[in-house]
């Protein structure tokens, strides 16, 4: 029975490395890098990332094997995803032209925002999720958690820093 999981969770591993390092590599080797230059230029466009959500949102959806009633209640939840992420990416723009905190007080305030907001992402995004989640098998339910990007470091506490849906604001 794990087979097809762990099929699944390699095929989305290598659509994931895909989606990003084949452009980077093809760019890579048509303009070579100046020194000294930042590799922050190489960042994915926006139709690589639109590919990678949809390859990801795909892969969830195989990973969880819905059955006729699921299916009706996964447009919502995938909605919820692609709006998470749209916002995310919104934010992350909004945040890269926006002037630099002259002092500590001000990025942390800066922080706070941006923390906020995200937190105010994740509580709609939950609440989107909510019939899709309600209606899965336990075993359904372990596969949500690999494929949203939470890990089992249960050290540091629950965290959204490594959920895909919030990938554009990381740094």
């Amino acid at each position: 029975m794990k087979t097809p999981f762990l099929f699944a969770l390699a095929f989305a591993a290598s659509v994931s490395v895909a989606a990003f390092t084949t452009p980077t590599f093809a760019q890579a080797q048509q303009q070579p890098q100046a020194q000294g230059q930042p590799d922050d230029e190489a960042e994915a466009s926006p139709s690589d990332k639109a590919a990678f959500l949809n390859a990801r949102i795909a892969a969830l959806k195989a990973v969880l094997a819905l059955n006729a009633e699921q299916e009706k209640l996964w447009g919502p939840f995938e909605q919820a995803i692609r709006d998470t992420a749209k916002e995310s990416g919104e934010r992350a723009a909004k945040m890269s032209t926006a002037p630099e905190p002259t002092n500590a007080i001000e990025l942390l305030g800066v922080i706070a925002d941006a923390e906020m907001a995200r937190a105010q992402a994740l509580k709609k995004f939950v609440t989107a999720a909510q019939p899709l989640m309600a209606s899965l098998t336990p075993e359904q339910k372990r596969r949500v958690p690999a494929f949203l990007g939470l890990g089992d470091d249960t050290d540091r506490g629950p965290s959204s820093a490594e959920i895909w849906i919030f990938e554009d604001e990381h740094h």
